[in-house]
């Protein structure tokens, strides 16, 4: 049951790493004023541009937050001695995978 929990939680962050590496290649090199009904920041900038930058870095925060979490899950698990899940375990697992929805989410909007 260990291993299986260990593979999900790797299976996880793996999957929100790939999210983030394809979405760092949105947004970037397109026409200097946008698309066609984009709005521009008082600055000049395009607020989606501004947006995808925001949600990016927001990306990789909670990515490394999935890294982190699933490394303090291994090392529960492999101090636990016995076939049974402590609440920490299962409350890291659902933490993992709703930060993995959050960047999904992110990651579709454009």
């Amino acid at each position: 049951m260990r291993a299986q929990i260990l593979r999900v939680a790797m299976a996880l962050s793996l999957t929100a790493a790939g999210w983030l590496a394809l979405g760092q290649g949105r947004g970037g090199g397109g026409n200097p004023a946008g698309p066609p009904g984009d709005v521009q920041l008082p600055n000049g900038k395009s607020q989606r541009e501004e947006i995808l930058k925001s949600e990016r870095q927001q990306n990789i925060k909670e990515a490394a937050q999935i890294v982190d979490l699933a490394k303090e899950l291994q090392q529960e698990l492999e101090k636990n001695e016995s076939y049974v899940l402590s609440m920490a375990s299962l409350k890291k697992t659902d933490e993992i995978e709703k930060l993995a929805k959050r960047i999904r989410g992110r990651l579709r909007h454009y």
